[in-house]
């Protein structure tokens, strides 16, 4: 791997022994060139409880690798969250900055009804 991507993962790894202490739910963003996911994963870690990309059907239709792609894919996770009883989650960057697509999916995730 690059010397980039390892100090990305560290950084991430950071933040998720940060998110364990807290014992909720954290909101998990991975992002590549094409796409962008975002994963609900339970407190313990151990389960997926629901996730959301621009690689699905009704999201692949439009843009996928911008700013409006990550919008769309923000409001459909928070739009899951709250059918499946989620409402408070800790939000995991994966060590990407604040900044871009990943802002753009908190923030509509946020406007959707998820705090964090």
């Amino acid at each position: 791997m690059s010397k980039k991507n390892d100090a990305r993962l560290k950084r991430a790894r950071r933040g998720r022994k940060h998110i364990r202490d807290l014992e909720i739910p954290r909101l998990c963003v991975y992002r590549s060139p094409r796409h962008i996911y975002a994963q609900i994963i339970s407190p313990a870690g151990d389960q997926v409880q629901v996730s959301a990309s621009t690689v699905e059907k009704d999201l692949r239709a439009g843009s996928t690798g911008n700013v409006s792609g990550a919008v769309a894919v923000g409001k459909l996770i928070a739009e899951r969250a709250k059918a499946a009883g989620i409402e408070a989650v800790a939000f995991d960057r994966s060590g990407y900055k604040y900044h871009g697509r990943v802002k753009a999916l908190a923030d509509a995730a946020r406007e959707g009804g998820l705090q964090f």
